[in-house]
């Protein structure tokens, strides 16, 4: 979406009328509120008088701030990518005296963001639909799966030893994480039901192959609805 002389910000030297003062308005405003625009829509949903309206101020008030609406997407895409690499890096630091305790951390961080904060679960469902049609997306979405596999791996690594080993359980650990993330992501899973998930995915994956622990048994509960 290119700019014309009605909507850019020097075609109104007194301001906008929805608001007096729209340039206070900063660029992450513009980019929380297109966030939320692909979490109710998906990226399609990503426009920018609809956005403009939602955060009460006139279209012209975006080129304070973004070029186009290509822009505005850029951004979106890389603030998401650079906040996964900080989170990456965090939890890849966070190494304790006990490798078992460090990947059960990763889980309780992996299901609780997707039962706290559906948000984010919804809009990497939608960044990843919109990986299918844009190859630099796939490519994006690419770099971030290898991120998470190697923090996966090296947390592995020092609780088993083996890399093979390491490196396929890590592979299943992603896949349960992200089964686990799609139930929990309907509106009727449960607490209950993440905590169901979560001792599945600890018990079998994580502390059955700690080499100085015996498995615990897994008590036979019935499966939460949900």
């Amino acid at each position: 979406m290119i700019a014309d002389e009605r909507d850019s910000p020097m075609a109104h030297p007194k301001g906008n009328r929805k608001r007096s003062d729209a340039t206070r308005l900063g660029r992450d405003d513009w980019l929380d509120a297109a966030f939320d625009a692909v979490v109710e829509g998906g990226f399609d949903n990503v426009r920018v008088l609809t956005i403009a309206d939602a955060l009460g101020v006139t279209r012209g008030s975006f080129y304070w701030h973004f070029t186009d609406h290509a822009d505005l997407v850029r951004s979106l895409l890389e603030r998401w990518r650079a906040g996964e690499i900080e989170a990456l890096r965090a939890l890849q630091s966070e190494n304790s005296h006990d490798p078992c305790a460090d990947i059960l951390r990763l889980l309780d961080v992996a299901l609780a963001r997707s039962g706290s904060d559906l948000k984010h679960m919804r809009f990497e469902l939608a960044l990843r639909g919109l990986g299918r049609r844009d190859p630099a997306v796939a490519k994006m979405l690419v770099e971030i799966d290898e991120a998470r596999m190697d923090l996966f791996e090296g947390k592995f690594r020092r609780l088993t030893g083996d890399a093979k080993t390491a490196g396929d359980l890590a592979v299943l650990f992603y896949l349960a994480i992200t089964g686990a993330n799609q139930g929990l992501a309907r509106p009727s899973a449960t607490a209950r039901l993440a905590e169901y998930l979560k001792g599945l995915i600890a018990e079998y994956l994580v502390r059955r192959h700690a080499p100085t622990r015996r498995a615990r048994p897994v008590r036979r509960t019935a499966k939460p609805a949900g």
